[in-house]
């Protein structure tokens, strides 16, 4: 037996097929374009989207036996907001997605209206263009021919997991998780509901949103004649940064990790407590059982950090491969004062400033790419110690995403933060986490027990007993960070 998870990220979609050992037998991958209409606004083809998450698919079933395949898992890109025909299941816009800033502006208008308190309370997040109902206010604000569909029931409204199912069963389903769902700002994180509240405020017609659904147990059933063949029960569902918290099997109340992926994460398991934070921390829903029982988790949400990578090398063009960054950053011994703030969609927490923008001081005719390339993997540490510095004290980092591959990054980060780092023998835990929802929610294991048993730890990166120098630099750091802030305002 085993399970397929998609994972529909940021800058692609990876499947992968998870053995009932817990590891990855076969993979697929295809990119989709990024889309930047304007300054500060960031888009994707949901129709690309759904031809990559075919094509991976396509891909990673050529490595495998399907009649061995039990389940699906979903995991995605949580904020980014998809409408789609319920008909003909072709979407009239592009999506907007969670790094977009478009909707600063309305967020400051609903701030000065007085809404924000209320919001948070309800929510557990703060009013940022990040979140998805801003952006849906907007499409109604700015492109009211398409939201006048949506109002009369044409459009459906949903996040990426929630596309992908309609596109995966031909329109039957139209389904959310609470992990995806309380991301948007219309849900009562309590309550464990939509809010008629929040809809009302937003101007969000319920009837739009998908239905919710526990993160695991037989959601729907794929349409073979639309997906692939496939005839599988679509068994897991959750937002990518719950996915890899599930996938580290962060089961206990307390248990935290960092995902490096376009963003950086920090999740810590909080139970059946909505635990706030006065500090910048977002308290988001983790999963939702079967039974009922909620589990929240508080969370530190980076908004760049592989995607700085990424703009290295499709952006400045002074690396080949994201790989290539350990080599060329550990040919110099530091960044020769060189810092890099990666605020290149504004910053979030613990700062919150959509008006923020990327920086990068200190050059001066000795700087080389090696001494920016070292910069970004140290921006990527100081932005993660920024966030666990509000959190509460934690005796170990488990980290996971593409970056954590990076050796020279996990030491790094154990420096800054004085922990150690704990790095998995799978570090692609996001789509993990999806197949063992996907599992539990079929029999492939039968508790959370059985899946702790299937971590393994692949290296520990202890910290430098001296950590003078690594204070110096957090120093410095804080200092253009507060340097980028309010740019673009």
């Amino acid at each position: 037996m085993s399970v397929l998870a998609i994972d529909a990220g940021t800058a692609g979609v990876t499947a992968v097929v998870v053995s009932v050992q817990g590891t990855i037998v076969a993979k697929g991958y295809q990119e989709f374009s990024q889309h930047f209409p304007q300054s500060g606004w960031v888009e994707h083809s949901p129709e690309e989207i759904w031809q990559a998450t075919l094509e991976a698919t396509r891909e990673v079933l050529t490595k495998v036996d399907a009649s061995e395949l039990t389940a699906i898992g979903i995991t995605n890109q949580r904020e980014t907001i998809v409408l789609w025909d319920r008909e003909t299941l072709g979407s009239p816009r592009r999506a907007i997605v969670w790094q977009d800033r478009r909707t600063a502006d309305i967020c400051t208008r609903l701030r000065d209206e007085g809404h924000e308190d209320r919001v948070s309370e309800l929510t557990g997040l703060r009013l940022d263009p990040y979140f998805s109902a801003t952006k849906l206010m907007w499409l109604a604000e700015h492109e009211p021919n398409t939201w006048a569909l949506v109002e009369s029931g044409r459009y459906a409204v949903g996040t990426v997991d929630s596309y992908l199912i309609a596109r995966m069963t031909r329109g039957t389903w139209h389904v959310t998780d609470v992990s995806n769902a309380s991301r948007t700002l219309l849900f009562d994180l309590e309550a464990g509901d939509w809010s008629d509240e929040l809809c009302s405020l937003f101007g969000v017609p319920r009837d739009a949103l998908p239905d919710l659904v526990p993160s695991w147990g037989e959601i729907a059933t794929c349409e073979p004649a639309t997906f692939l063949g496939l005839a599988l029960p679509i068994a897991g569902i959750a937002g990518d940064q719950q996915s890899a918290l599930f996938g580290q099997t962060c089961f206990d109340e307390g248990d935290s990790k960092c995902t490096y992926g376009t963003g950086s994460f920090i999740l810590t398991n909080t139970g059946s407590s909505v635990v706030r934070s006065e500090a910048g921390l977002l308290n988001t829903a983790a999963w939702r059982s079967p039974d009922g029982t909620l589990t929240y988790a508080t969370e530190g949400a980076i908004f760049v950090t592989g995607a700085a990578v990424q703009w290295l090398r499709d952006g400045l063009q002074i690396v080949g491969s994201a790989a290539e960054t350990d080599a060329i950053a550990s040919t110099v011994p530091d960044t020769n004062g060189v810092v890099f703030v990666p605020a290149l969609t504004g910053l979030g927490a613990p700062h919150w400033d959509p008006h923020a923008r990327g920086l990068i001081i200190g050059i001066t005719r000795g700087t080389t790419r090696a001494h920016i390339v070292r910069a970004t993997l140290e921006a990527i540490a100081f932005e993660v110690r920024d966030v666990l510095a509000t959190m509460p004290s934690i005796a170990t980092l488990r980290v996971d995403g593409g970056a954590a591959a990076n050796d020279l990054l996990c030491q790094l980060q154990a420096d800054q933060v004085g922990l150690p780092v704990e790095r998995p023998e799978i570090v692609e835990t996001t789509a993990l986490g999806a197949a063992f929802l996907a599992g539990l929610g079929t029999g492939t294991w039968d508790s959370t027990d059985a899946l702790r048993e299937t971590w393994s730890l692949e290296k520990r990166f202890e910290p430098a007993a001296e950590r003078k120098s690594a204070d110096l630099d957090y120093a410095r750091w804080q200092d253009a960070v507060e340097r980028s802030k309010g740019w673009a305002g």
